[in-house]
């Protein structure tokens, strides 16, 4: 073993470099392994919280059950925009019908009796026309609706984008179709251009 004396200049600097390293680099504290250990805890709970948001976004884009597709929210709600705007439609028109045969019978009443009861039934029609403006309000709340349930939807997938669709899609959905079998007969009603019309259901008794 060499003496200090006898050692080499390269021998001296890798000794004196050991010494710094040693001097300058403090041994781990208790506090320091219990910051790994709360680093470590905070890390595997980051974890399950993207597993958790993976499922969810999963369930979200592949439910068990066909109608809960997010993406079909939207054209349910314009549908429901679309009924409506039609039944309001066929109101407005058999109340203004109507009218008109009040102002024809008006000219064959003989007693103002029967004139205070047609102008009752005018006043009636009148009302239900003024009901029927719900349907415009209500479209435009409901068509703001749909605007949202699409920017929603926009941004999920951009999350599924991210994640990876492939990922998505292979994950599990818990719980699964919980409906009843008689509760999965049902099966309307559809949207447009899905399902049975009424016309191909008179076909199978011509």
């Amino acid at each position: 073993m060499k003496n200090r004396a006898q050692m080499s200049g390269k021998d001296k600097k890798t000794a004196a470099t050991a010494v710094q390293r040693d001097a300058t680099v403090p041994p781990v504290s208790p506090q320091g392994d219990a910051h790994l250990i709360r680093l470590h805890q905070e890390l595997v709970g980051l974890f399950a919280h993207l597993n958790r948001l993976r499922d969810e976004l999963a369930a979200i884009k592949n439910p068990a059950i066909e109608d809960l597709h997010f993406s079909r929210t939207g054209s349910q709600l314009q549908e429901i925009v679309t009924a409506t705007e039609r039944a309001t439609n066929t109101i407005m028109e058999s109340v203004e019908k109507n009218e008109e045969l009040v102002t024809a019978l008006r000219a064959q009443v003989g007693t103002p009796e029967q004139g205070e009861i047609l102008d009752r039934i005018s006043a009636n029609n009148f009302a239900v026309l003024e009901a029927c403006s719900f349907q415009d309000i209500t479209g435009q709340r409901v068509n703001k609706v749909i605007k949202f349930v699409a920017h929603v939807e926009g941004r999920i997938d951009a999350l599924c984008e991210i994640w990876g669709r492939d990922g998505i899609a292979g994950v599990p959905v818990n719980g699964g179709d919980t409906r009843s079998e008689d509760e999965k007969l049902l099966r309307g009603p559809s949207l447009k251009k899905e399902g049975v019309s009424q016309k191909d259901i008179d076909a199978l008794f011509d």
